[in-house]
């Protein structure tokens, strides 16, 4: 397998990369130019607009440190519709960020959490887009997440490498991602690991310093004792994203209906077998990926 540097846009067809494990990097595709002009402003006049003054914007700031060609700056520009000043206001925010957390994921590298890649079930990403041509995340936060060995950091670690690898595919950076996190069998083994520390974390990062248009979150199969994980997450939700969280319990058919019952697994009433991956199937992939991590970790504040 083979990776490229940061959203690299190359022809699939002359990829080394191949079968279903793998970072599309391809240039998008024709919906999604459609739907990138009706949704992001995202015509040739804008584009260009939005390129020369979100350069100018980081010249005359002097304190960010990114590569400032196309590629990198379409990743910002594209979750902020193309307005340069919101989206050099993402790329302090993510700098911020970086800064704020560098205990937790400060250059950290896929062998760094070797063990949960390949022995545990706590993250996958779907082989298959959703009928909305979107990635689909999913965060195995209850029984199948054993917190002896894999802690919240770790978790977070997991899903922070997964949006380097996102952040790199210009299909996606225009269609958007959904996560769906699965609570079944959710224990107070797990509620502990997920702390008002772990929240604010998470949803400052999902919140603030997330390049990549975060369309739904799923919440299924989850029992009674969520309430108190939720009521932990709560007060650092924003309108925004609270808006775009759905509760499915144990009945899928908004599921089916939002996602596609054709791309999803027999474990949400799909038409698709049980999952027969895992993270450890991906695991190859992050790792060729490993030029695309170093480079993302080298951008930020000047120092």
């Amino acid at each position: 397998m083979k990776c490229v540097p940061v959203s690299s846009c190359i022809d699939f067809q002359n990829q080394k990369m191949s079968g279903r494990f793998r970072q599309q990097t391809e240039p998008p595709s024709a919906v999604a130019k459609a739907q990138a002009e009706k949704e992001l402003r995202e015509t040739p006049e804008v584009v260009a607009e939005s390129l020369k003054e979100l350069r100018a914007l980081l010249e005359s700031d002097g304190t960010l440190n990114f590569r400032t060609d196309d590629d990198v700056l379409l990743i910002f520009l594209r979750p902020c519709k193309f307005y340069a000043k919101s989206a050099f206001e993402l790329m302090g925010r993510v700098a911020d960020f970086k800064i704020k957390h560098e205990s937790t994921i400060g250059n950290c590298m896929p062998d760094d959490e070797k063990q949960a890649w390949l022995d545990h079930k706590v993250v996958n990403v779907l082989v298959d887009r959703d009928q909305h041509g979107r990635r689909v995340l999913i965060a195995n936060l209850g029984s199948l997440w054993d917190t002896k060995n894999v802690t919240g950091d770790t978790v977070f670690k997991l899903f922070y490498l997964i949006h380097i690898l996102a952040m790199g595919e210009p299909e996606g950076q225009i269609r958007g991602v959904v996560v769906v996190l699965d609570f079944d069998g959710l224990g107070m083994k797990q509620v502990a690991q997920l702390t008002p520390n772990f929240s604010l974390r998470l949803l400052s990062f999902i919140q603030e310093a997330m390049p990549l248009r975060l369309k739904e979150v799923h919440i299924v199969r989850q029992p009674f004792i969520f309430n108190i994980v939720w009521k932990v997450f709560t007060p650092f939700l924003q309108t925004k994203l609270k808006s775009r969280i759905t509760f499915h319990s144990n009945k899928f058919g908004q599921l089916h209906s939002m996602l596609g019952k054709h791309m999803l697994p027999a474990e949400y009433g799909g038409d698709l077998p049980p999952l027969d991956y895992s993270s450890k199937d991906w695991y190859p992939t992050i790792k060729e990926c490993e030029p695309q991590i170093i480079e993302w970790h080298s951008w930020g504040r000047k120092k």
